[in-house]
């Protein structure tokens, strides 16, 4: 933390402690998993992990020394390392050619763009394979060649040791107006791409020889009308054996404040219920495939900032008491991507948002939403193996933007049981802090360095007494707190 920064941060400190607190929010923590009346969500060993764009993963993996650590600093938090997905609008552009020594062959104008045409070769997959967490490859459907997509899944089933499925094709409702030849000469809708997917499904499947391999879905369009539901009410009994999971993709967009806002993120959340319904219905797992704060690598006025990693935290965290199994935050072009969490030089603010929902739910068997939605405050609790409460995760969504006060809430915990809890405190200037402009957040004290995503200061936890089983804790606007039950 710079010497002006941290100044400035002490300053807002000081200014907010003298200001009174609002009435507090109370909420009531359970004794154990199941009880309460509260809906309880199993938690999948790493919820949230990232979505490299297909061009670019090779370049993420090998000329941007920030990715290994800061997918190392989430594995020493949980003890796995994060699931990753590898896809995007590329991967329908892309075309397997074994006879290539290098991982990707394409070529661009500007550094800063996307081909629009490109190959890539066994050396794709091989590097892909030596991640020590799950994969999921995408691969092109678009272009309507299955012998090549075929002999591309049969590499990646023998280089990528912890494939998790394949993907067949990213977001194929915009295919007509890609220009993509599958829609050629037909009538593209969801009923045709859905029978388009279950043949596909059925015949990659087979000829590499797995069952529960595909990633099925991957669309944009919100549901229902482009939605898990629809697809799996056109599956037989022949193509839902090759289904491992079903994805959509999600970029809610908007101001910093509507995106951070905690009601609006439960609302957003709440347009995919009934296809994770389905899905789970059928005995399968539903994931967010690719999603993050705006489509089209973000918007510069939105997608770097703190408010946006706030988004990050609840987001996640929302969609993972909903029922997603997984939530794969998309990262594009290096170096031309804004909502990006690390990059060559500069880490992004919501890497900050995303390490602080993987601290609460690491290590921990259910999740809980304490709140209804419905305000700007939310608390979500952890349960560990035992079905003990763990963590407890406050956040105050109020906006602030450096003008005028900053208040404070006050939120109360009930049903604790220890005499003192600790707490660690995500913060940062305002909602529009950016690390690219000197404003680094902080979580428990500590930063990521940029270039590298290394853990840089001292670790700092806040205590708190119980008194009757209860404890208050003060969250600013536009700020969370984790606290540790045990």
């Amino acid at each position: 933390m710079t010497k002006d920064l941290k100044t400035a941060v002490t300053t807002a400190l000081c200014l907010t402690a003298t200001l009174p607190a609002a009435n507090a929010v109370t909420f009531n923590v359970p004794s154990k998993v199941g009880t309460g009346g509260y809906a309880y969500a199993p938690l999948d060993p790493a919820p949230i992990g990232i979505s490299f764009e297909f061009f670019a993963f090779p370049s993420y993996f090998t000329n941007v020394t920030a990715t290994q650590q800061c997918l190392a600093n989430w594995k020493a938090l949980t003890g796995v390392w994060p699931p990753i997905r590898i896809g995007g609008t590329t991967q329908d552009r892309a075309q397997y050619d074994s006879t290539t020594s290098v991982y990707v062959v394409y070529s661009v104008a500007d550094a800063k763009d996307a081909p629009s045409v490109l190959t890539f070769g066994p050396k794709f997959m091989t590097l892909a394979g030596t991640y020590g967490g799950s994969v999921v490859v995408g691969l092109n459907r678009g272009k309507n060649n299955i012998d090549n997509t075929i002999a591309a899944a049969k590499v990646a089933v023998s280089e990528v040791k912890n494939l998790l499925a394949i993907e067949l094709g990213n977001e194929p409702e915009y295919w007509v107006k890609d220009g993509q030849p599958i829609t050629s000469g037909v009538n593209w809708t969801p009923a045709t791409d859905a029978a388009s997917q279950n043949n596909w499904t059925i015949r990659v499947g087979s000829a590499v020889g797995k069952t529960n391999i595909i990633q099925a879905g991957n669309w944009n369009d919100a549901p229902p009308k482009w939605g898990a539901a629809q697809l799996i009410a056109t599956e037989n009994a022949t193509v839902k054996p090759y289904v491992r999971h079903y994805a959509h993709h999600n970029y809610p967009g908007g101001s910093i404040q509507s995106l951070m806002t905690h009601s609006t993120i439960s609302n957003n959340i709440h347009a995919f219920d009934a296809d994770i319904a389905a899905a789970r219905g059928v005995g399968k797992e539903y994931v967010f495939g690719e999603t993050n704060s705006v489509s089209g690598g973000g918007a510069a006025g939105v997608s770097p900032t703190f408010g946006a990693g706030l988004w990050t935290m609840d987001y996640a965290l929302r969609a993972t008491y909903s029922n997603m199994s997984r939530t794969y935050f998309h990262h594009g072009t290096v170096g031309n991507c804004q909502y990006c969490f690390w990059g060559r030089y500069s880490m992004g603010a919501p890497y900050y948002g995303a390490y602080a929902a993987v601290a609460l739910m690491a290590g921990a068997s259910h999740l809980t939403a304490l709140d209804s939605g419905s305000t700007n405050y939310a608390a979500y609790a952890t349960f560990d193996s035992r079905g003990l409460p763990l963590r407890v995760l406050l956040y105050n969504s109020d906006y602030f933007a450096r003008s005028g006060t900053r208040t404070t809430q006050s939120f109360t915990l009930t049903g604790l049981t220890s005499s003192l809890v600790r707490a660690k405190r995500l913060t940062a200037a305002s909602a529009t802090s950016r690390v690219d402009q000197g404003s680094p957040p902080s979580f428990g004290g500590q930063q990521f360095d940029n270039g590298s995503c290394a853990i840089s200061g001292t670790e700092t936890f806040e205590t708190t007494p119980v008194a009757g089983g209860q404890a208050t804790f003060s969250v600013k606007a536009t700020e969370a707190l984790l606290v540790f039950l045990q």
